[in-house]
């Protein structure tokens, strides 16, 4: 079987899988299949600002993943059966993200009210580091390939423009 001639003669079915996309103020960009992680390095607490729509806040927390359909069987899904989330996680090819904050922390100066929530074709997810140092995105578990999120560095996330082409 020649996969590439089946593919040009429209001989096989191609199946498109959502990506998401994290790009910097500074135009560096991180694509992903399953999710981005944004964090602190060392996985200490991570402190940001958070805006999604009309929420916004402070946060300080264990970090947030933001998954594709494809990633909402792994990290997320485990995220959002261990919180009993009634979030509907996106299915592989629908082009909805879904976004979990890990161990919001709860203080005078810091909220909880945005911790979960679904980013469909025209929305994202805005955060801005307030983190010296250590402040990272990274896509599919893969720390060594991470944008570096230094004090003030906003970061938005939305579905990448390409997607996957699986041929099944």
């Amino acid at each position: 079987m020649d996969l590439i001639a089946d593919v040009a003669a429209g001989r096989v079915s191609i199946e498109y899988r959502c990506m998401v996309r994290g790009a910097l103020d500074d135009g560096q960009s991180l694509v992903a299949l399953n999710e981005l992680f944004v964090g602190h390095r060392s996985h200490q607490s991570a402190r940001y600002d958070i805006r999604w729509g009309t929420h916004a806040e402070f946060q300080s927390s264990s970090g947030l993943i933001v998954a594709t359909g494809t990633g909402s069987t792994g990290w997320a899904r485990s995220i959002h059966r261990e919180r009993g989330s009634g979030l509907s996680l996106p299915r592989p090819c629908e082009p909805i993200l879904a976004f979990f904050v890990r161990e919001a922390w709860p203080s005078i100066a810091t909220g909880t009210s945005c911790t979960e929530g679904a980013i469909g074709p025209a929305g994202s997810l805005e955060i801005v580091s307030r983190m010296e140092r250590g402040g990272v995105c990274f896509g599919d578990g893969i720390e060594g390939d991470a944008l570096e999120l230094p004090w003030g560095a906003k970061l938005t996330i939305a579905l990448a423009e390409r997607r996957l082409a699986l041929v099944v």
